[in-house]
Parts: structure tokens; C-alpha cells; sequence
């Protein structure tokens, strides 16, 4: 990997390094929203292995319809990127990213014990019928690369009552032309005036805030 990254690509992994270093205080559990092909979510199960590697309670959920966008509101513009089914993935991946998973915690203490769940559908379903069946959570980390308005405006409204003060919540495309829909479901969830949002110097198009 080493020989052949790019800045740009590497640059994306030191910021997701820098968001999980930035939560390893707070205590919850780390979620991504539209993993894709479950980059960053196996990051964060290395991360783990490297910081935290006795910390059972870290689990890490990924979501992800698999089969790309599920919908298209009139909210998310009308870029190229904007097709239902965009950036889907092939059939049976999210069986291979599980697998990739189970290797990640093999390679770590505590392998014997599953800390992790790859959740296959619309999330704005997924993640509620999650926390109904584990109304225990909170979160300490969260990744927000839907890309489009609806689920990440579901999303955000089914978080706040399991965050806290010191949770990291990080997003791939705010202020993006091409994505408009992540920014417009950040603004109607939250009051922007009460958060305080980072960027991160080596890496343009991402940002982040944690809760106070």
C-alpha cells in the first residue's frame, strides 16, 4: 500500500485516524453511515486493534444499502452523481466485508468476542430498528458519507438521544455543490450556531464537530 498511495488517499486515512484518536476518551460505540466498500469501517477496527486493542465495549456498526442510493430527493441537486442505485457494490459484498472484519479482529485480543455488525438496507430503517433492540447505545464516534439528504437527516434525528458530550460526528460531504442534500439534513437537524465546524488541514473536503 505504501508504494502505491497518493496523497490525496492518504491523507483520508490520517483524518480518520485523527476523528477515532479524537473519541478514544469518550466512552460508546463507533458507527459509519454509508460505508460503500467499508474502507473507513475496517480502518476503525485497525484503529482499535492499535489504541484500544482490550476495549470490548468499542463496537463498530457499518450501514449501507449495498445497492447504492436508495432514493434521490429533490434536495440532493442534480449532479451526475445524483441516479437512483448510484455507487452500488456487488451482490453478496456485504458478506465479504463481514469476513473482512472477523480477519481485522483475529489479529487482535479479545478475537473471540464479535465487535462489529455490517447492517445491510436503508438505515433510516436499520439504524431505528437498531436502537429499539439496543436502546443502551451511545455513541462515540460517528461518520456520516451518505452523500444524499433523506437518510442522513433520518440519521441525525434517531442519534440524539445517544450522543453525548465528547461525541465525534464527522462528514464526508458537507459544502459540497455536487452533494447539497448532507448539508441542507445537517442544517435542518442541528442548530449550526452551536457547533463548532472543523475541518481538517490535510484533507479539503471532510470535516467534523464534536458535541459540547
Amino acid at each position: 500500500l505504501g508504494l502505491f498511495i497518493e496523497p490525496k488517499f492518504l491523507s483520508r486515512i490520517l483524518f480518520m485516524n485523527h476523528l477515532y484518536k479524537l473519541s478514544l476518551e469518550t466512552q460508546g460505540i463507533v458507527a459509519e453511515f454509508g460505508t460503500h466498500w467499508g474502507q473507513n469501517s475496517i480502518l476503525f477496527s485497525a484503529f482499535r486493534g492499535i489504541y484500544e486493542p482490550f476495549n470490548r465495549h468499542r463496537k463498530i456498526l457499518a450501514f449501507d444499502t449495498f445497492e447504492g442510493f436508495p432514493n434521490i430527493h429533490k434536495k440532493d441537486g442534480s449532479s451526475d452523481l445524483m441516479e437512483k442505485s448510484n455507487l452500488s457494490v456487488p451482490e453478496g459484498y456485504d458478506r465479504f466485508l463481514s469476513d473482512l472484519f472477523e480477519v481485522q479482529e483475529s489479529l487482535s485480543p479479545l478475537d473471540h468476542i464479535k465487535k462489529f455488525e455490517v447492517i445491510k438496507g436503508d438505515a433510516s430503517i436499520e439504524l431505528k430498528k437498531y436502537l429499539k433492540k439496543n436502546p443502551q447505545t451511545i455513541f462515540s464516534l460517528l461518520y456520516f458519507d451518505f452523500d444524499i439528504y433523506k437518510p442522513t437527516l433520518d440519521c441525525l434525528e434517531l442519534i440524539k438521544d445517544h450522543i453525548v458530550k465528547g461525541t465525534v460526528i464527522g462528514f464526508d460531504e458537507l459544502i459540497d455543490d455536487d452533494s447539497p442534500g448532507e448539508t441542507l439534513a445537517l442544517k435542518e437537524a442541528f442548530d449550526l450556531k452551536k457547533i463548532n465546524l472543523k475541518r481538517y488541514r490535510y484533507a479539503s473536503r471532510v470535516s467534523y464537530f464534536i458535541v459540547e
